[in-house]
């Protein structure tokens, strides 16, 4: 037997597969023997051809062979052709097929949820917006298309009233359209309730703005999302395969409102790639004489002198801080303080979103036992927190006497720890040890008040539900149903008071960390103010420190790495930073 390899077929190609074969020539004698040799071919699946003796017959079966492969490769070249034809001819329909195709699909996929009754008509329950019952009407009683179909058959609409609860709808726009998604990223709001995406709308950009507060950087995000504005009608015909800018555009408004409201941040805090402006003008002014200056490297302005002139910019922070050395230990104390505020107005702003809710749905009850102790809980407690930042701001001062001066200036947060623990503070020599007078009286009313909350909060309600439920269900077993938004549900009275102490704990806890985590707002301002000071100082700054011929080349240099990093790690890193924390902060 002769064996060896063999080069693939002419055909192989159009398969776009690789093949290998093995061919053999096998000698024998004998009927028998060579029928054995077939069925062994036949087990291992290897076509067989009978070889001629003669070489005449030899070379016609060559020529026969090569006759039909070619055959069969012009067979192959034309159907290749018609096929590329025919596909070419299809796809200018492809596209109407597909919207055909889709369209049949969503009939078919509404017509599943119908039932069919036994006259053979198909009946289906929906919800309706009131809004749209008109078009709905309209599309059924008075659609020209439907009268051309069946002329006999007339659709029947009929308004039930249902057992459980409608589904939540907020009709929305391109505008509003993200906002809300960002609301239902954690929950959706039951059917009536007020729906929070309206305050977020103005909410989410602003917190984003208060940490991310660059005059620059807020310029390039706004300019961004005005682009993609612009050419929104030609991103909205066109399927969109990069997520990340799917993301994007989907977003653009949030961005825009982001850029907004970070511009106005900045301009509050007079910054902008890390520098100040001297628009209005600063309040400051120098005294030393000009030896002075020479002589020493740091100077103090004293703002219970001439140095100050005691009137502060109409708007903004004085650009004369950016050149001061305790610049962050100013930004720092004012900025913290104003987190805190801004944290406990929209906590205390939410409180009050759900007693609209209360009203709506005439749960009086949740008013007297839940919506009125935590307002006195919190603002017994985190909302005279903010009254002593206010305290502290209006008492003390640099040009007030001893006893009001900053030396004597206590620490709110030491202030606060020890009206909570009912201690006294240690206070300098010479200083009082109250900001106004009855202030440890007022402290010790204002914790046991929100003491007295806290049991308030935990038993009312439920003691309240059981007794409603022993006078309605005197002889049946003690399941108490209660109506809820969302519908109804029956729970057992210890499931009430759990559920009960469950909500208690997590307001208490929460108010606190609730008021601890928006010190975020202050921690990330310090953030993105600070690096952007070391991208301008070490990067920037740096090309202007060659004046050398080749000074034009480092410029040009530093300002293509500035720009870089602040594209990529300002705006874009440290603005997802500032929108998850503010995501955060709304969840």
């Amino acid at each position: 037997m002769f064996h060896g390899d063999m080069e693939g077929r002419p055909d192989d190609k159009f398969v776009n597969q690789q093949v290998d074969k093995i061919s053999f020539i096998v000698c024998c004698q004998g009927e028998e023997l060579t029928k054995k040799v077939k069925k062994v071919c036949e087990g291992y699946r290897a076509p067989t051809y009978m070889c001629p003796t003669k070489i005449s017959d030899i070379r016609k079966s060559l020529i026969e062979v090569s006759h039909t492969i070619n055959d069969l490769y012009k067979i192959l070249t034309e159907t290749e052709a018609h096929k590329n034809a025919v596909l070419k001819e299809g796809a200018k329909y492809i596209r109407n097929w597909l919207i055909e195709i889709r369209k049949m699909k969503g009939i078919f996929h509404t017509m599943n949820y119908f039932d069919i009754q036994q006259n053979e008509t198909f009946v289906a329950h929906c919800w309706i917006p009131y809004s749209d019952i008109g078009d709905v009407y309209n599309t059924l009683y008075y659609n020209s298309v439907i009268d051309e179909i069946n002329r006999d058959v007339k659709p029947v609409i009929t308004e039930i009233d249902p057992l459980d609860n409608p589904p939540t709808y907020f009709k929305l726009n391109k505008f509003t359209k993200a906002f809300q998604k960002i609301i239902e990223a954690y929950g959706i709001a039951s059917y009536r309730e007020i729906n929070p995406t309206l305050f977020t709308i103005i909410t989410f950009p602003f917190l984003f703005g208060v940490m991310f507060g660059d005059m620059g950087h807020a310029t390039i995000m706004t300019l961004f999302a005005t682009v993609l504005i612009i050419k929104e009608k030609k991103y909205l015909h066109t399927v969109i395969e990069n997520e990340i800018f799917k993301m994007l555009f989907g977003g653009r408004y949030v961005i825009l409102l982001m850029g907004i409201f970070s511009f106005y941040i900045g301009f509050i805090y007079n910054d902008i790639f890390s520098i100040s402006m001297n628009i209005f003008g600063t309040t400051w002014r120098v005294n030393y004489d000009k030896s002075t200056l020479k002589e020493n490297e740091l100077l103090q302005l004293n703002p219970s002198s001439d140095d100050f002139l005691g009137k502060p910019p109409p708007f903004g922070l004085d650009p004369m801080w950016k050149h001061s050395v305790n610049d962050i230990d100013r930004t720092n104390v004012l900025k913290m303080k104003v987190s805190i505020i801004i944290g406990v107005l929209q906590m205390f702003f939410g409180i009050c979103l759900s007693l609209v809710n209360h009203i709506y749905f005439k749960n009086y009850l949740s008013i007297y036992c839940e919506f009125i102790p935590q307002v006195i809980f919190f603002l017994s407690l985190f909302g005279y927190l903010v009254a002593l930042i206010f305290i502290k701001w209006v008492t003390f001062g640099p040009k007030f006497d001893i006893a009001s001066s900053p030396h004597c200036a206590p620490s709110i947060l030491i202030t606060f720890i020890g009206m909570i623990l009912m201690k006294k503070m240690e206070i300098p020599e010479g200083c009082e040890r109250d900001m106004y007078a009855g202030q440890g009286t007022y402290q010790k009313i204002l914790v046991g008040l929100a003491v007295a909350c806290v049991p308030w909060m935990l038993i009312m309600k439920p003691v309240i539900l059981i007794r409603r439920l022993k006078n309605k269900n005197k002889h049946q077993n003690l399941i108490f149903q209660t109506k809820k938004v969302e519908g109804t549900e029956s729970e057992e009275p210890s499931e009430i008071f759990i559920h009960q102490c469950i909500h208690t704990i997590e307001f208490v806890l929460g108010s606190v960390s609730y008021t601890a985590s928006y010190l975020r707002l202050w921690a990330l301002s310090l953030a993105h103010g600070q690096l952007a000071e070391v991208l301008w100082s070490r990067v920037m700054k740096a090309g202007f420190t060659r004046f050398e011929i080749l000074g034009g080349v480092f410029v040009y240099i530093a300002f293509a790495c500035w720009a870089g990093l602040t594209v990529s790690i300002m705006v874009v890193m440290e603005g997802l930073s500032a929108f998850l924390h503010a995501l955060r902060l709304h969840w």
